[in-house]
């Protein structure tokens, strides 16, 4: 048997440290590395059970063709050969009657290594296909923070273990970050208290110390019914804002004022006794750090509501203290240049540009010109996870769209496919890899031979750049030699001198921060800014979410469920039986509708509608109710909650707003 290391590829801010037991070309078994300075030797019980993943018997293992009617998910096996030789006889037709731009590429965070994630950009750059906006995560949470901090790296995990008050604030850490409990963990056994703010009672919130349980979409409201404790009590760092600050006494003067804890307290629906705690908690603290999820991002206002919960620790000092700080997404990416794989100088100008959130109105809108006629996926499975579910289902229903998706089990959308690709798992291809929640980087070889005919992304990107023509001797590189440029590059885009040959040996390894990386903000005056001339408003101020709009009865509340990732993991029986497509309602609101624990519901608004099972419970506030997990459609009745979440997108940076989401609850 041998060990060897890599890293969890998957959409989650840990990209744990693993150690791969194989035995010739199978994976036995995969355990966390302890020798990985954040994941410490712990793992997910999903990656627990990799080897499920890449073994299991529903993997798609050789090409196939559509044989039945679209969505029947008949398939017929062919060869490589056939498979890319229809695939470029098809591009090429249709670039000659439409033009290029009638093909779409759909990806996204199926893998988040290096390559593999952007292994498609340059070859549909230099094909002239539609450009993808890929703007379905959190790019809102990204630039309001931005609009605060500038390019100034985010607080080290680690240090919340010398913190001694710690806000998790829209997070489901044990479902999404479960290794930040290592660090929260330190810091509460030398006495911090931990907070956790919400929509709901999440896992995280029973294991915080307290839980503040806001209104959707009002997280905004509420830092400002803080900062207004903090301001009034004289809790606020004058010393540290003077030298560090600016836009502070601007914001006190003119914005505050609106947002006393009654008036907060109204937004949110957080008592205004609750705010006080809080505030004056937070005030009081020697070093507090938040660590800020993305769920409040996901709303109309979520750019905004990023700022202004950005501005927390900036008024009270924390940077100016070891454990004190923010962290939303670290920079970890910044250790690598990605034009290396991007080439963004290849992108042909004046090309459309649509926005993945918008899918099912790109593929069903008859006046765009010109139509989009084909659609590669890959890393993604948009019948599944794109929002206004019910339109991207039609648009895939076309008999005209030509689709090829490029996958490793029959998700939803390749159930849609008229040409599938195998592909390969983490193990099966070479990579390297950042983390979005740390500092620490790891390359990942193939510790197995691919299963089946599988291939990677790039592999495949680089057999249909030759059949397509495209003479670019790029397409003729190994995944091996683009990480030993990745390597190299580190000399130039991080700050400080990285540990090359330990990264080349697939060992993970700390990018080192400056010194004073917390007090160096990258921003045009040098310092935090409250106040930003530079965008409008140049004041953050709260605005209220899309929501406000709509007339439906129930906020809709989608969250993770530990299970599984997105819609990764759904191809595991024993992590997707049991327990799906429930809806958690206040009992008060299931006596005042008639409702029963089990009783059969469906859920409706303008985008579509999806049946659940109910459960009755407290953790969710009146008003509101609760789905966990995103499953896929053939593991449902009527599809899942993508079926109710709107294409609406966030207020800076077109995000997406999946939790802004109004419905209507009926039994069936």
């Amino acid at each position: 048997m041998e060990i060897k290391k890599s890293a969890c590829p998957y959409d989650c801010p840990d990209c744990c440290g693993l150690l791969v037991y194989t035995e010739g070309d199978e994976v036995i078994k995969v355990k966390g590395d302890p020798s990985h300075s954040y994941t410490r030797g712990t793992l997910c019980p999903k990656m627990a059970r990799y080897e499920r993943t890449v073994h299991s018997p529903a993997r798609l293992t050789t090409p196939l063709k559509r044989v039945g009617p679209k969505g029947s998910g008949e398939f017929a096996p062919i060869s490589w050969d056939t498979a890319i030789a229809a695939i470029a006889s098809q591009w090429k037709t249709i670039i000659d009657t439409y033009g290029a731009e009638a093909i779409l590429p759909y990806s996204y965070a199926g893998t988040m290594g290096t390559i593999q994630y952007s292994a498609g950009h340059s070859f549909f750059y230099q094909l002239g296909a539609t450009s993808l906006d890929r703007t379905i995560c959190a790019p809102a949470k990204s630039r309001g923070y931005r609009d605060v901090m500038g390019g100034t790296l985010p607080t080290a995990p680690q240090e919340a273990g010398c913190s001694d008050f710690i806000i998790l604030w829209s997070i489901s850490m044990l479902a999404t970050d479960i290794h930040f409990r290592h660090d929260v963990e330190l810091a509460r056994q030398n006495g911090a208290k931990i907070w956790c703010i919400d929509t709901y009672e999440t896992p995280t919130a029973r294991y915080a110390d307290h839980f503040t349980c806001v209104k959707p979409g009002t997280d905004g409201a509420l830092a400002l019914g803080l900062m207004h404790v903090l301001s009034r009590d004289g809790l606020v760092d004058e010393e540290f804002i003077q030298q560090y600050v600016t836009g502070w006494e601007e914001l006190r003067d003119n914005v505050l004022p609106r947002y006393s804890p009654a008036d907060a307290a109204a937004i949110t629906e957080v008592p205004a006794a609750a705010i006080e705690e809080l505030a004056k908690a937070f005030g009081r603290a020697r070093a507090p750090f938040i660590r800020l999820g993305s769920g409040q991002s996901r709303y109309g206002n979520g750019a905004m509501t990023s700022r202004l919960i950005t501005c927390l620790p900036a008024i009270v000092g924390a940077y100016a203290h070891t454990g004190g700080g923010l962290l939303t997404s670290a920079s970890g990416s910044h250790a690598f240049d990605k034009s290396i794989i991007r080439r963004p100088e290849k992108e042909k100008g004046g090309v459309r540009h649509i926005n993945m959130i918008k899918l099912g109105q790109a593929l069903t809108d008859e006046k765009l010109a010109p139509p989009i006629k084909s659609l590669y996926v890959y890393s993604s499975n948009p019948a599944c996870t794109a929002p206004e579910q019910a339109l991207v289902q039609q648009g895939l229903l076309r008999e005209d769209l030509f689709t090829v998706v490029h996958e490793r089990f029959m998700t939803d959308t390749a159930r849609y496919a008229d040409i599938i690709l195998p592909a390969t798992t983490s193990l099966e291809h070479d990579d390297i890899y950042y983390s979005y929640g740390h500092y620490t980087v790891q390359r990942g070889d193939a510790a197995i031979p691919p299963v089946g005919q599988s291939k990677s992304n790039w592999q495949v990107f680089s057999l249909l750049a030759n059949a397509m023509g495209i003479d670019d001797t790029f397409f003729q590189q190994t995944e091996a030699e683009l990480i030993e440029k990745f390597i190299a590059s580190t000399d130039t885009a991080w700050p400080l001198p990285v540990d090359k040959a330990k990264l080349a040996n697939g060992e993970p390894v700390d990018l080192p921060l400056p010194e004073n990386y917390k007090l160096d903000f990258k921003t045009p005056s040098g310092k935090i800014e409250i106040k930003n001339p530079a965008i409008e408003p140049a004041l953050p101020d709260y605005r209220p979410p899309h929501y406000a709009k709509d007339d439906e009865s129930f906020l809709l509340i989608n969250a993770p469920d530990p299970r599984i990732l997105d819609s990764s993991f759904n191809e595991r029986p024993e992590l997707t039986r049991g327990h799906i497509m429930e809806l958690l309602m206040h009992p008060d609101d299931a006596q005042h509708l008639g409702l029963c624990e089990g009783d059969t519901v469906q859920a409706s608004n303008a985008q579509g509608s999806a049946q659940f099972t109910l459960t009755l419970t407290a953790r969710t506030a009146p008003g509101r109710v609760v789905s966990e997990g995103v499953w896929w459609n053939t593991l449902t009745k009527t599809g899942n909650t993508n079926q109710l979440t709107h294409a609406r997108t966030t207020d800076k940076d077109d995000g997406s707003t999946f939790y802004d989401v109004k419905v209507n609850i009926s039994k069936i």
